[in-house]
């Protein structure tokens, strides 16, 4: 069931390993078909380099386990919830990256301050609250899933392919398992170099919002121009 799927959530999850953004079993991908309504995603706590593509579990809307013989990645139900509410992402990541898990515990959006940033994001990487006591008690990984949509009410999905989870992580999403694998690796580096910029100017200015509008524009909007122009019928 699923096996083109299965191998590009197994894939995917190794690129985690070869971008360096997880280590030990840190981190999980997932992918969805839309038609079957059916979610792959990496089994919780295997190693990375035991697991195969037949280890890939396949799950309904409701987390109940389809097809496979080891449980589903514990942050299974953030995956569903993010699903149910965006229905333009197919892949979805989750990691505990340096650079922006450190933002994430420093309850600090990413700010944007330069046009590496804004290439990739629509102004600053946005931050949810933490979650409250009863949140955490009674359905932790659903109600992950429920405060990142609530942050990300009123906005355009396009314009965050990621978000930070306060005091955990970055949940980063696309519209393959592969690109939200991506996702994650850009959001890493616009970390790393926010991180690096404020070390050198605590003080530092947003990029003006006229910059930032050409940067993001002239790769995500309707009128978009960066790389190479399709010929018609090309896919």
């Amino acid at each position: 069931m699923l096996e083109n799927l299965k191998r590009d959530v197994f894939d995917a999850n190794l690129r985690l390993v070869e971008y360096n953004l997880i280590i030990s079993t840190w981190g999980n991908v997932s992918g969805i078909d839309r038609d079957k309504n059916l979610v792959v995603i990496k089994p919780s706590g295997v190693d990375y380099d035991e697991m195969t593509a037949d280890d890939m579990v396949v799950v309904d809307m409701n987390g109940n386990v389809v097809e496979g013989e080891l449980k589903p990645s514990s942050d299974t139900p953030t995956h569903i919830e993010l699903y149910k509410a965006f229905p333009g992402i197919n892949g979805i990541t989750h990691s505990h990256s340096t650079y922006a898990t450190v933002f994430a515990q420093a309850l600090m959006e990413i700010p944007c301050l330069g046009t590496t940033h804004a290439d990739n994001f629509y102004g600053s990487v946005p931050l949810t609250r933490f979650l409250t006591e009863e949140e955490v008690m009674s359905d932790y990984e659903k109600n992950t899933g429920l405060v990142i949509i609530e942050r990300l009410a009123g906005m355009q999905i396009e314009s965050a392919p990621g978000i930070l989870v306060a005091g955990h992580g970055p949940f980063c999403w696309g519209k393959s398992p592969a690109e939200s694998v991506e996702k994650n690796l850009i959001l890493e580096k616009i970390a790393e170099i926010a991180f690096k910029t404020l070390s050198l100017n605590k003080d530092v200015q947003n990029l003006p919002d006229y910059i930032l509008n050409k940067h993001f524009m002239r790769k995500h909007g309707p009128n978009s121009y960066y790389g190479q122009m399709k010929q018609q019928g090309e896919k």
